[in-house]
Order: C-alpha cells, then sequence, then structure tokens
C-alpha cells in the first residue's frame, strides 16, 4: 500500500501554499494563558504552528517529514522545531501544557499515541485535536470534470485514514476525559493556482508515482478556470483533558 502520510514531504511547497489555517475563535476557545508551553505535534509546514507563536511564550513543533520541517523552519522560525513522531515525542515527561494536533490525528490514532501525548503533558493538560472540513460547495463551484478526472486517477484512501469516518476517535478517552466537540466557521479564498497546489498536497495525489502524479495535476490545471474561490470551511475542535 502506499504510504499516503509520509507522501506529504513530496509536496511540502504545494501544501504551504494552498492549505488553510485554523478559525482562530477554536484557539480562543481552549482558554489558555499567555504564558503556557504548548506543542505542536505533525506541525507541517507550520500551518498552526505560526498562529500559536502569536499567542504562547514558547511552541515547539514536532513534524517527522525532512521537506515539511524544513518550510516550517523558514516560515516559522520563533518556533522551536524538533525531529520526531507521535509514538516517540522527542521531549521530557511533563513537558507542555497543551499539545495541538491539526489535521493529522487520524494518521495515528492509537492507544500508544495517546498514551505517548499524555507522558509529556503536565497535570491536567490539554489535548486539542482540529480538522478543517468542508462546510458548502466552492462559490463558484469548480468544473465537475476537474472532480471526475480526481476521482479516476487519485488513490483511495482507506478508511481508517479518512477523518469523516470517525475512526480515529476509537482510542479514546484513554488516559484523558471524554474529548469535548465545537465548530467554528473557517471560510478561505482560493485563486487557482492556490486551489491546484492543495489538490497537489492531497496525500491521495501526492503519493502516485511520479508520471501520474505529473499527469493527473496537470489534467485538473486543464480543467480549472482562473478566478478566486471562496470555499466554506469550519475548524472542528476537540478537546480532551488528562485526567
Amino acid at each position: 500500500m502506499q504510504d499516503l502520510a509520509g507522501s506529504f514531504g513530496r509536496a511540502a511547497e504545494e501544501y504551504e501554499l494552498g492549505r488553510p489555517g485554523y478559525a482562530e475563535a477554536a484557539l480562543d476557545a481552549l482558554e489558555l494563558p499567555a504564558d503556557a508551553v504548548v506543542l505542536d505535534l505533525a506541525a507541517g509546514t507550520g500551518k498552526l504552528t505560526r498562529q500559536l507563536v502569536r499567542r504562547f511564550a514558547r511552541v515547539l513543533a514536532v513534524e517527522p517529514l525532512d521537506g515539511m520541517r524544513a518550510v516550517l523552519e523558514r516560515i516559522v522560525p520563533e518556533a522551536e522545531a524538533l525531529c520526531g513522531a507521535a509514538d516517540a515525542i522527542p521531549l521530557e515527561d511533563g513537558a507542555v501544557d497543551a499539545v495541538f494536533v491539526a489535521e493529522a490525528f487520524h494518521w495515528f490514532a492509537t492507544a500508544a499515541t495517546l498514551d505517548e501525548i499524555a507522558r509529556v503533558l503536565r497535570p491536567r493538560g490539554t489535548l486539542a485535536i482540529l480538522f478543517n472540513q468542508i462546510d458548502g460547495d466552492f462559490e463558484p463551484p469548480l468544473p465537475e470534470a476537474f472532480w471526475e478526472a480526481y476521482r479516476a486517477g487519485a488513490i483511495e484512501k482507506p478508511p481508517e485514514q479518512t477523518v469523516r469516518t470517525g475512526l480515529w476517535k476509537a482510542p479514546f478517552p484513554g488516559p484523558f476525559e471524554p474529548p469535548v466537540e465545537a465548530s467554528f466557521p473557517n471560510p478561505v479564498e482560493l485563486d487557482r493556482s492556490q486551489i491546484l497546489a492543495q489538490a497537489a498536497s492531497w496525500s491521495m495525489i501526492a503519493a502516485l508515482p511520479e508520471w501520474e502524479r505529473s499527469a493527473l495535476l496537470a489534467r485538473l490545471g486543464e480543467l480549472l478556470p482562473d478566478g478566486v474561490y471562496r470555499h466554506p470551511l469550519r475548524t472542528d475542535l476537540y478537546r480532551a483533558r488528562l485526567r
């Protein structure tokens, strides 16, 4: 099976160009103090990290993929970037007040991961999981031929690696209290180049053999008119406190 999670390293620059940030209201809802020490786990290119450094005294960012981490270090030099994985976080016990995982928890949703996150949290620490989810169609809509070409050429993602199935919730509560859920509007505007970059960063495309990936992206480019597209998103927040 293709390494869908590992494929992001092949599309780090596209990820940075095309992926959105997260609703500031979701971060407000956590009510964490400004002097908190926080960890952005599986930080990618730092889409959430750059929002965290504006809020908190110290921000650590752990990312396993060299390509993604290189962009993170360039874009968010204020954060302390570290190489590491969700099941092997390179921090001491009780090192942080909160752990954030944005757009990534479904890739490593296991009991062992929850235990490792709990290990690096201080007593009563917070785990905040965020996902940007589609909350309506593009305005104006992308051509149906664009989606047909995508469905025909992209890899099918296994259900356990898809956010919408909810299978990633299976390890909870573990060492945590049951998560509390909330949603916040997060609409974005993307131009043609950003939509194509976002498509290139989707794991179902990024994991294709290079010739297939290039051919599919070229075809998508042919089918997408120039313009600015509004994308109604929402940020779903799942907050869990350490028992």
